[in-house]
């Protein structure tokens, strides 16, 4: 399956799973080395998912490659009304790509970057349009690169659907990926840095087009904050 590369185990629990009901990354490993959230967010070579009845799952990535992230994101990507762990996992050789793991293992990814050290920051994961499809959202090369991009599961694939230059959502260094998704009740918006952090936007998207409106200057964690609470309108 989309070129998979782990193991799964089952760990305890009854024999019959059922959804997702926690997940956490387990066994850090230091044999990656990139580190973008610094020296506190460690790599971690495996996946463990606890199951709605109790049964615990655990996915080891192979020696090449590290979930490299802070966060498991648990959401409903296949519309089955289960939850997926959303993750991303890097390639000693390809970087990182966005991937899409259920309880009998991977279920869809995103392309490898297509070269070590090249990272995605997840912004969050839900239906930024309402039409009832869940959309992946992401920052492809923070430090680099700078564009957002939607990702959509079509089969054992992420794609893009809208990508957006000129904006970003972490530093080098800082353990936490700043902004994500918020609804203020004008509908799903992504709070973003621009791209030379002097301000925040607001990203929304509507029949697939990418628009943007500016939240001021500043662009400190207490403004962003302040945004996600809905204080910055």
């Amino acid at each position: 399956m989309i070129g998979a590369c782990f193991l799964l185990f089952l760990l305890s629990g009854p024999a019959y799973a059922e959804g997702i009901q926690s997940a956490r990354f387990t066994e850090p490993t230091g044999r990656y080395g990139h580190h973008p959230m610094g020296p506190t967010v460690s790599d971690h070579g495996a996946l463990e998912l606890t199951l709605d009845d109790g049964t615990r799952r655990l996915i080891r990535l192979s020696n090449s490659r590290v979930f490299e992230d802070n966060a498991v994101r648990l959401a409903d990507v296949t519309g089955d009304s289960q939850f997926e762990a959303v993750v991303v996992e890097s390639d000693q050789n390809q970087g990182a790509r966005v991937s899409v793991y259920g309880v009998d293992g991977l279920i869809a990814a995103s392309p490898f970057i297509g070269r070590r050290n090249r990272w995605f920051a997840v912004s969050g994961v839900g239906d930024l349009d309402g039409d009832g499809r869940v959309e992946i959202v992401a920052v492809d090369r923070p430090h680099l690169r700078r564009t957002l991009v939607i990702w959509r599961r079509e089969g054992e694939r992420l794609v893009p659907v809208a990508e957006m230059a000129g904006v970003t959502n972490h530093r080098f260094n800082d353990a936490d990926i700043r902004g994500g998704l918020r609804d203020c009740g004008a509908g799903s918006e992504i709070i973003l840095a621009r791209a030379d952090w002097s301000g925040l936007v607001a990203v929304q998207m509507q029949d697939g087009v990418l628009a943007r409106r500016d939240l001021g200057d500043g662009a400190s964690p207490e403004s962003f904050a302040q945004a996600m609470a809905c204080q910055i309108p």
